[in-house]
């Protein structure tokens, strides 16, 4: 068995977000499962955000979406790969 997952951290949320957003939702397709944390306290919400994503698609698409990804500025992300050891 193999898992593919992708780490989002944004910086800038109130800049960066809806770009972020727009791509999930081109690439939702392969995604199986999205967590969305950010660090928000009553009244005040926090800049930073992190997502972790994981994916259902081939290894092709999941690296189609790493890839629009990385060219937002504010946005650094991470792929990882785990497997099972038979």
């Amino acid at each position: 068995m193999k898992k593919n997952v992708i780490l989002i951290l944004v910086s800038n949320r109130s800049k960066s977000a809806i770009k972020v957003q727009e791509i999930l939702t081109k690439y939702g397709c392969i995604i199986k499962t999205r967590l969305g944390i950010h660090d928000g306290v009553e009244n005040k919400c926090s800049e930073c955000g992190l997502m972790i994503v994981e994916l259902a698609g081939t290894d092709k698409e999941g690296k189609e979406l790493f890839n629009a990804l990385q060219k937002i500025s504010g946005v650094t992300s991470k792929m990882v790969s785990l497997k099972l050891k038979d």
